[in-house]
């Protein structure tokens, strides 16, 4: 098993990828040919589970993109069955010390570096047909990120950059800016002074730095600051926001409805 992302993230590459919160394989099949270089499911925001991330990584099947998923929360149980199905990278939310880093890591790697279950038979190891060469290899090729997004997480950063085997760090800035009392408002001046601080610690370690980007000139400008790692588009709101765009345009040069 190899990881092309962990690869071009340790190069220090830029990569782009988006969120599938439709529990659709079709979506996830259509966005895995596109050309992205990694596609994440959601299981904290969207309504999905084991047996349907397994179908959306099925539909991805031979498009070249890596697949992620982003855990319900920072559970072992969640985490190696998530691990199971065959993505290559896991997003923890809400970490918010050293130790919470330290057992979103341990959840995601094999002993004795951690306290993942053993199984050869799941889809990850080729239901046992590549199973000494997943088991071998998982560890190192498994990327790990956690979602710094409240302001305890922020006051403890410097911890968390030092836990061995955490690849990345996420900055949630709904979540940031609502636990510092700015609900919604991630453009809030103390919001955007703590991303600040986050954006500063994680670009002078050895961590990659990643985010969301809900438009292209924020992403150019998260790119230019060192982000690595940006989630460009999600399935269901850019269907929402084309649908919109297409009935604003009939509403705009016909006026009728």
């Amino acid at each position: 098993m190899q990881n092309p992302v962990k690869q071009k993230l340790k190069n220090g590459h830029k990569t782009v990828g988006g969120f599938l919160q439709t529990l659709s394989p079709v979506a996830a099949e259509i966005m895995s040919q596109s050309g992205f270089d990694w596609l994440m499911v959601d299981l904290e925001h969207a309504p999905g589970d084991f047996a349907n991330l397994q179908a959306q990584l099925q539909a991805m099947n031979g498009s070249g993109v890596v697949p992620f998923a982003r855990a319900p929360w920072n559970d072992v149980v969640a985490i190696k069955r998530i691990l199971d199905t065959g993505v290559l990278g896991v997003l923890v939310p809400y970490v918010n010390t050293r130790e919470e880093a330290e057992a979103a890591v341990a959840a995601c790697k094999y002993p004795p570096d951690g306290i993942r279950g053993v199984a050869g038979s799941p889809r990850a190891a080729g239901y046992t047909a590549n199973a000494k060469a997943y088991l071998a290899s998982a560890n190192a090729e498994t990327i790990v990120m956690v979602a710094a997004e409240t302001a305890e997480a922020v006051e403890n950063l410097d911890a968390i950059l030092e836990v061995e085997g955490l690849d990345g760090i996420f900055i949630g800035p709904m979540d940031l800016a609502s636990s510092m009392g700015h609900l919604g408002d991630p453009e809030h001046p103390e919001a955007q002074a703590a991303i600040a601080i986050i954006e500063e610690k994680v670009l002078a370690s050895d961590k990659f730095l990643a985010t969301i980007a809900t438009n292209w000139d924020k992403a150019r400008s998260c790119f230019e600051k060192g982000y690595q790692w940006l989630v460009l588009m999600q399935d269901g709101a850019s269907l929402r926001q084309a649908a919109d765009r297409a009935v604003a345009d009939f509403r705009d040069t016909f006026g009728e409805g």
